[in-house]
């Protein structure tokens, strides 16, 4: 039983509603309640249950308009509709929509509570690992986003088979993390997660590090190598941008995956494996295939399943919470006493277009973090990692702003943090001194031994 998963329970019936909530509480749910498609709908966002228990007929958004909404935001989330007006058609057209149980009031709670155990234990809406625990891999996942949390729920159905998947998404967008959570909650987590880059090696190097290759069979093929595929037998073996992979060694990989073996490079001798395979690419492999760079073979063995992984910039809500998670890790790796991200600085963040994606904002926070001079990163430090790239124009008021930040900064080394002497050099009176001081977040203490590192370089 799937204790501790969230329920949503949905019903414009106050009294109802709270006998619902007693009933699955006792029995070890996580219950939150909504009294109508609306509010659902905004529940959804926040909460990301794992289950829906609505009612039929309901003012503003009744039931059947919320699982209309609720297919098309989040496809595999499981819906239980209850009625006090069943009737045929309601319940053909409930079927048709992708619902999971329709049941007429008065219903019998113990076939209520069968059917929410039904739901849970049929689409693995909640997937447990040992000891009751959610599976390994999905909490290194941060997001508050419908459109991340829906891919989830996809990957969460999807890692519970064997199928290939095949995850499609721009550079830096976290594919292979997912690989991996898909990887920890299968039934292969035991085993081993290998994972290689496609577009890294040169053909003959690939494949000899796909299939291995035998002692003499290629110059400098000094011993045995055992190959990506041995050693992943029984797990997983992630290939990474496998958009790139030359043609002829396509049709290689398509043969190891149709014969479940493969044969080393030099040998004679196949070699039996057992590997599931999750690919990944960041090209359109339709597109490949029509072009004819892709095998429609490879590409039907290969995408079973597959998952569209958003642009950064697609899922705004999720950067403060990542930037506040890169911002710890990187505070902590450098050893540095920055605790926190300015209002401006975060207005910065959400609103940059992040062509890099999530591994640009770990870069720029990391950036930000190793550069700061006080405990709060403010506006300034993170216009500069932004637009640190070669050959982009500053605008004036980025440069300025800059110039400004690192001439305090210098007067305040200079001074060891007196504030009285630092705006005499820059003639300017102590309140105006420390109106500029604040903007910056530049905190005098910080000065005051002078051992920060220059934030100019």
């Amino acid at each position: 039983m799937a204790k501790q998963a969230k329920i949503l329970l949905v019903d414009d019936d106050a009294d109802l509603l709270r006998l619902l909530s007693l009933r699955m509480k006792s029995a070890g749910y996580q219950i939150s309640t909504a009294a109508n498609g609306r509010e659902a709908l905004s529940q959804l966002a926040v909460e990301h249950p794992a289950l829906v228990v609505t009612d039929l007929k309901m003012d503003e958004m009744d039931g059947m308009a919320l699982l209309d909404a609720i297919r098309r935001d989040y496809p595999t989330l499981p819906v239980i509709i209850l009625t006090a007006h069943g009737s045929i058609p309601d319940a053909l057209l409930a079927a048709n929509q992708g619902v999971f149980a329709f049941l007429t009031k008065p219903f019998d709670g113990k076939e209520l509570m069968a059917e929410v155990e039904r739901a849970f234990q049929l689409t693995a809406a909640a997937p447990q690992g040992k000891h009751g625990k959610e599976a390994a891999g999905w909490e290194r996942i941060l997001t508050r986003s419908a459109k991340m949390q829906a891919l989830l729920d996809q990957a969460r159905l999807v890692a519970a088979a064997d199928a290939s998947v095949f995850i499609h998404g721009a550079s830096g967008t976290g594919k292979e993390l997912l690989a991996q959570a898909i990887h920890q909650a299968s039934p292969r987590h035991d085993r081993p997660f290998v994972a290689v880059n496609c577009g890294a090696f040169p053909e003959q190097l690939l494949e000899s590090e796909l299939f291995g290759h035998k002692k003499g069979a290629f110059t400098g093929a000094a011993s045995n190598h055992v190959g990506l595929f041995q050693a992943a037998d029984g797990g997983t073996l992630f290939l990474d941008e496998i958009g790139d992979m030359p043609l002829a060694l396509q049709v290689k990989l398509l043969r190891a995956l149709q014969e479940r073996q493969i044969r080393p490079v030099g040998a004679t001798e196949t070699i039996p494996v057992d590997v599931r395979v999750i690919s990944a690419s960041h090209r359109d492999l339709e597109r490949e295939m029509a072009e004819r760079r892709f095998r429609d073979d490879l590409y039907y063995r290969l995408c079973v399943v597959t998952l569209e992984l958003p642009a950064l910039a697609e899922r705004a809500e999720d950067i403060p919470l990542l930037a506040e998670h890169f911002l710890r890790e990187a505070a902590t790796r450098n050893r540095k006493d920055v605790r926190g991200i300015a209002p401006e600085a975060m207005e910065l963040l959400v609103t940059a277009p992040w062509p890099g994606n999530v591994r640009q904002l770990a870069n720029v926070i990391e950036q930000a973090v190793v550069l700061s001079t006080t405990p709060r990163i403010g506006a300034p430090l993170i216009r500069h990692a932004l637009r640190d790239r070669d050959g982009e124009v500053v605008p004036l008021a980025d440069a300025k702003g800059r110039f400004e930040m690192n001439y305090l900064i210098q007067l305040m080394r200079m001074t060891r943090g007196n504030v009285s002497q630092a705006a005499q050099l820059a003639q300017r009176n102590r309140t105006e001194f420390y109106r500029l001081l604040r903007r910056y977040h530049l905190d005098p203490a910080t000065f005051k031994e002078g051992e920060e590192e220059n934030p100019e370089t």
